[in-house]
C-alpha cells in the first residue's frame, strides 16, 4: 500500500516555507504522492454542504493556494514523489487551458503529474467562473476527450457540445502518455463516469466497509465497460485527523494515531485501494505533524 499526503495549501499551516519543507521531507520518507486541492473562493453566505443545514464553510478555506502553481514550485524541490491535485474542480477551466497546465507541470516534474478532476458543487464557485450548473454531468465526459486530444498527437482538434478546439498545434504534451486522470466522486453517477473513462478513481473513505464496497462497485463497472479494471488506479482520501495520542470512542476509519492508521490500511489489503492519500494536516506544529508522519511510515511498513 501507498501513502499519499496533502500539502498545506490552506488552514493555520499554509504557506511557501510549509509547502516546501512537507514535500520534501515526505519524500525522503518515502511517500508515493503528495496532493493540492482547489477552492476559488470563501462565500461570506452560508451554504448547505451536502445536505446539512446551512453554515459559512470551513474557515480553513478562507485562503487556499492555487493547486498547479504550488505543484510546479513543489517540482522544482523534489525529484521523486508523484505530484497530484484532489481535486481540482474541472468544470470551472477551459480544457485546453487545463490540458496545457497539467502537460507543462509533467514537464518540468520530468512526469510525475497526475490530474485528479472532480465536478465541484458550490455554486458561487460556478457563477464566479461563468460556468452554468447544468453542464455537469455530461460536460465532465467532454472535458476528459477535450484534454486528451489536446495531449494527443497535433495537429489536435476536439468538436464537442460544449467545447470545440480548431485543428492546431497544441503543446507542451506530457512526458506520460497517458498521463493519468483520476475522477473524485461519491455519487453513483459519478463512479459510473471514472469507471467508464478514467484512469483511476479517487474516492473519500467514510468507513472500511464503504470504501471497500465503492472500490469493488468501480473496478466492476469498469470490467462491465471492457476495461482492464485491474489496471485503473485507486486513490482512498482520508479526511480525518491524524494524532499523537491514539483515538477512544468514535474513533474514524483512517483517523487517530499512526499505530491505528497502519491497522487501518493493513485491513484494506486486497480490497483494490492502491494508495491512502492523508489528507488532514491539522496541527499547528509542523515539526509534530512531521513526526507523525514518519511514525505512519514506519507504521505501515510494519504492519505490511
Amino acid at each position: 500500500m501507498q501513502l499519499g499526503v496533502q500539502l498545506p495549501t490552506s488552514g493555520a499551516l499554509a504557506g511557501p516555507a510549509n509547502i516546501a519543507r512537507i514535500a520534501k521531507e515526505a519524500e525522503q520518507l518515502g511517500y508515493h504522492s503528495v496532493w493540492t486541492y482547489e477552492r476559488l473562493l470563501r462565500p461570506m453566505a452560508e451554504i448547505s454542504m451536502f445536505g446539512a443545514p446551512p453554515a459559512r464553510i470551513p474557515e480553513t478555506y478562507r485562503m487556499t493556494y492555487e493547486p498547479l502553481e504550488t505543484l510546479s514550485y513543489v517540482a522544482a524541490l523534489t525529484s521523486t514523489v508523484k505530484l497530484g491535485t484532489s481535486v481540482i474542480d474541472a468544470l470551472l477551466h477551459p480544457p485546453i487551458v487545463l490540458a496545457r497546465r497539467f502537460a507543462t507541470l509533467d514537464q518540468l516534474s520530468g512526469g510525475r503529474a497526475i490530474a485528479g478532476l472532480g465536478q465541484g458543487w458550490m455554486p458561487q464557485e460556478f457563477e464566479a467562473a461563468n460556468v452554468p450548473m447544468k453542464r455537469m454531468g455530461a460536460g465532465m465526459d467532454e472535458v476528459v476527450e477535450a484534454m486528451r486530444a489536446c495531449w494527443g498527437p497535433d495537429p489536435a482538434q476536439y468538436q464537442g457540445r460544449f467545447y470545440r478546439i480548431e485543428a492546431s498545434e497544441v503543446n507542451p504534451k506530457p512526458v506520460q502518455q497517458p498521463l493519468p486522470i483520476l475522477f473524485g466522486s461519491t455519487t453513483p453517477a459519478g463512479i459510473a463516469r471514472a469507471a467508464r473513462i478514467a484512469d483511476g478513481f479517487n474516492p473519500i473513505a467514510f468507513s472500511a466497509e464503504q470504501l471497500t464496497a465503492t472500490v469493488a462497485e468501480f473496478r466492476r463497472l469498469a470490467s462491465e465497460a471492457g476495461r482492464d479494471a485491474a489496471a485503473l488506479s485507486v486513490v482512498a482520501r482520508a479526511n480525518v485527523p491524524l494524532t499523537d495520542d491514539p483515538l477512544t470512542e468514535n474513533r474514524p476509519f483512517l483517523g487517530g494515531a499512526p499505530e491505528q492508521i497502519a491497522e487501518d490500511i493493513a485491513r484494506l489489503e486486497g480490497s483494490g485501494v492502491d494508495t491512502v492519500l492523508i489528507a488532514s494536516i491539522r496541527q499547528a506544529d509542523l515539526d509534530l505533524e512531521l513526526r507523525l508522519l514518519d511514525r505512519l511510515q514506519a507504521a505501515v511498513h510494519k504492519t505490511a
